[in-house]
């Protein structure tokens, strides 16, 4: 049984400490759409999403008015455009095409963003899939909500180092063909490596082939609800200090459930997976950063962050696990700079690098997350900072990412804005010495050895 003192800090925590669930995310299943003419595909495209979503947004505000739990986003994913699209489109300018179906659909139905513009290449390109990728800055371009992911890399299979220069190649021209907005299109482009199957948080979220017909996943989100914890143990040790997260992670996950549980019972539409991710945004008193500073760190990058980040992500992980029947998507603790105003202070007081932010990934959810960098940074730099960081989720055997936004026309120092969610950011500087050749070697990685368990 909840009692009224549950309910009493369930309220607390939404009024004062920003507790919200970030998006439910509805994902669908388009393989049953797949046809060899491109406008008979457009068209089973645009009928499976609407009809599937139709009653999507209008669930997500009747929740909001039942339990008084803001829902910031209503989002959709589907099966990966390079799957569906390859028997009909044999272009890059045939996949905008369906580019702009999915944004058409999205439009239709409400949504804030619609992601699986997406192919997965972990262990090579077919001739679809690399017509999706090339077709990024356009269909980025040209569309509002739509949001692209590539999976280049796996610790089952290695990385494809042939997409990875590729894609930093792709993320430069979609810098350029969105320089009049300071390159945004990048801020809805990113590069994956052991990418899930079920997560709901944009740009990143694609219906896995393993999945069902339609199925209903949710993100939760309560940084600054774990600050408030962490101000109540103050000076406590580290035993206090990660029960204390547990609590609280528990109380925070016990909220999405019960989202996800009643969008799925009033959509008819089997739930999926609740997503633990503490994802921060620009608010004031929303941030990881500002959980790491209650740790004990003056800024985020000082000595022992990457220490702290590995505790809070654990921790959020077993407190989360229990109030779940199914866990999933990335889980932990996202550490984006633009979204973050802590980690934005960071970069500006001088503490925090990309460097120091490629280790703290390699203990937390995602990776490097909207970091804007110089515009003219090289195309073989962006794929030698993919590179690193997919080895990174090889190795470790964890998901990990890249979204990186070269702002054409900025320098270091200068500041961008991006507005709403994703916040602003100032550019960062990049290791200027050339990978070149290394990253012109081509072909594949092999998988680390650790991989054969079969």
């Amino acid at each position: 049984m909840i009692n009224i003192n549950e309910v009493i800090e369930t309220n607390k925590m939404i009024e004062q400490e920003n507790l919200d669930v970030r998006t439910i995310t509805l994902g669908i299943s388009l393989l049953d759409c797949i046809d060899s003419d491109l406008s008979e595909l457009n068209r089973k495209i645009y009928d499976k999403i609407t009809t599937t979503a139709k009653d999507l947004v209008k669930v997500g505000e009747e929740l909001e008015r039942r339990y008084g739990i803001p829902i910031v986003n209503k989002r959709i994913s589907i099966t990966p455009a390079a799957l569906v699209g390859a028997a009909a489109c044999k272009s890059p300018a045939d996949f905008v095409e369906l580019a702009k179906t999915l944004d058409k659909a999205a439009h239709t139905v409400g949504v804030n963003f619609i992601g699986g513009f997406s192919a997965l290449v972990s262990k090579g390109m077919t001739a679809a899939d690399e017509n999706l990728i090339r077709a990024i800055p356009e269909a980025l371009a040209v569309t509002e909500r739509v949001c692209s992911s590539i999976n280049v890399g796996s610790t089952k299979t290695g990385i494809d180092m042939d997409a990875v220069k590729l894609l930093g190649e792709i993320v430069l021209q979609t810098a350029e063909y969105t320089k009049e907005k300071d390159s945004l299109g990048c801020a809805k482009l990113v590069v994956f490596c052991n990418a899930p199957d079920d997560n709901p948080f944009m740009a990143g979220a694609f219906h896995g082939v393993t999945e069902g017909d339609a199925v209903i996943n949710v993100g939760v989100s309560g940084p600054g609800v774990v600050k408030k914890a962490l101000e109540s143990v103050r000076g406590a040790d580290f035993g206090t200090l990660c029960e204390t997260i547990k609590k609280i992670a528990f109380k925070i996950t016990r909220v999405g459930q019960l989202v996800a549980k009643e969008a799925s019972a009033m959509l008819n539409i089997p739930f999926g997976i609740v997503d633990l991710s503490l994802a921060p945004t620009p608010a004031v008193g929303d941030s990881v950063a500002e959980i790491l500073q209650e740790i004990g760190l003056e800024y985020p990058g000082a000595p022992g962050t990457t220490a702290a980040l590995a505790l809070l992500n654990d921790s959020v992980k077993k407190g989360g696990v229990m109030a779940s029947s199914y866990v999933g998507g990335l889980s932990g603790a996202f550490i984006p700079v633009s979204e973050d105003q802590g980690m934005i202070d960071a970069v500006q007081a001088g503490a925090l690098t990309i460097e120091k932010l490629e280790a703290m990934t390699c203990v937390c959810s995602v990776g490097l997350d909207m970091i804007a960098i110089p515009g003219d940074t090289k195309a073989s730099t962006i794929s030698g900072i993919i590179a690193d960081e997919m080895a990174i989720g090889m190795i470790n055997q964890k998901t990990t990412a890249v979204r990186v936004i070269p702002v054409i026309g900025k320098n270091v120092g200068d500041i961008v804005e991006f507005g709403g969610l994703l916040g602003y950011a100032p550019i960062m500087p990049v290791n200027q010495f050339s990978c070149e050749a290394f990253t012109n070697r081509g072909g594949r990685i092999p998988a680390p050895i650790h991989s054969f368990k079969n």
